[in-house]
């Protein structure tokens, strides 16, 4: 019998982040507590772009952004938000989407895998992702739930499950 694989990756619904931010401009468009400041959200090539006219308010947009983001299905693990900065008089925050698994954390959910895992169960690091293989599916299962019971930095999903 061939072996059975999974692929780990870490990916954003690109679909669902504009979904977020659109949300999140119409919040900002209704609230009062925004009025008058200067409050915006954007995309910005591949980044989401906050603006407000103080550094507290633009912290408040983000927070905003951020609740819409959770409500979406998106975990704030996959946002990488910048910290605030004056841009002549306006403060804005920069919010990057984190795509793929960087080596440092592929290698430590190889580790976590290969120190917690069931010993049939092989992993490889194939580009921004990982791929796990092993002849048992229970195996591969119990991967998948030791890996989502770790609190890693990366937010996960398992795909092609074969």
């Amino acid at each position: 019998m061939a072996d059975s694989t999974f692929d780990i990756v870490s990916k954003v619904d690109k679909m669902e982040a504009d979904n977020a931010v659109n949300q999140a401009r119409k919040e900002l468009e209704q609230r009062y507590d925004f009025k008058g400041v200067g409050a915006s959200v954007e995309w910005s090539g591949e980044k989401i772009l906050l603006k407000a006219s103080s550094e507290e308010r633009v912290k408040a947009v983000l927070d905003v952004v951020q609740s819409k983001f959770i409500k979406r299905g998106i975990t704030l693990k996959s946002l990488d938000a910048g910290e605030p900065y004056a841009s002549g008089k306006e403060y804005r925050i920069e919010i990057a989407l984190k795509q793929g698994i960087d080596q440092k954390a592929a290698k430590e959910i190889g580790k976590i895998i290969r120190e917690q895992g069931p010993k049939t169960v092989k992993s490889q690091i194939q580009g921004d992702e990982l791929r796990v293989s092993s002849k048992s599916r229970d195996d591969l299962q119990e991967v998948i739930r030791i890996l989502k019971a770790a609190d890693l930095e990366v937010d996960l999903q398992f795909v092609n499950f074969r």
